[in-house]
């Protein structure tokens, strides 16, 4: 099974590192995965997005010409890859910041307002692991379990303290995207 996903917003959202922790999740369950990374020259506000594939079977290219699922953290990246998504694709969006009508009549699209569910967890800062949270619940690419333990590899020294409140969004996440399927 093959799942292919674009995570998009700005810079500073932890877009990439969303993608990382979906790959070496994905890594720790002996799946192939690629990661492909895109961010503007800005440190914060540009367009930032990343496009994971996490596969059974070995993966051809890292590049996702129409994905069927776009995790959407604000309208910077949703308004650039909206018109890509897969005919039926889904969409996971983060109806705390997008406000807008989704142009795309054919998309699944769930609206969680998912930077309001961080802030209630303890910091809306960690409202990408909810996103991949959600995904996964959903999709069932990886398990909670492998997100968690790949969260924990990639958090520095700098952001240790994050790592319980991180865990809880991942787990809210996936527990969301369950009731979801």
């Amino acid at each position: 099974m093959e799942n292919n996903v674009i995570i998009c917003g700005s810079g500073g959202q932890g877009i990439l590192l969303a993608g990382t922790v979906l790959c070496r999740a994905g890594l720790l369950e002996d799946k192939f995965v690629t990661w492909l990374p895109s961010y503007g020259a800005e440190k914060r506000g540009g367009l930032s997005y990343c496009a994971v594939v996490i596969s059974d079977k070995p993966i051809a290219s890292p590049v996702i010409g129409r994905p069927e699922v776009i995790i959407a953290l604000d309208n910077i990246g949703f308004d650039n890859y909206e018109n890509v998504l897969a005919d039926k694709g889904l969409v996971i969006l983060n109806s705390s910041l997008i406000k807008r009508e989704v142009k795309r009549k054919d998309a699944v699209v769930l609206g969680i307002e998912i930077t309001e569910i961080a802030r209630e967890l303890g910091n809306a800062r960690i409202a990408n692991m909810l996103a991949i949270g959600v995904y996964a619940g959903i999709s069932k690419s990886v398990k909670l379990e492998s997100i968690i333990a790949a969260m924990e590899g990639v958090a520095s020294e700098k952001y240790k303290e994050l790592v319980a409140v991180n865990k809880k969004a991942i787990e809210k996440g996936y527990e969301l995207g369950k009731k979801e399927k």
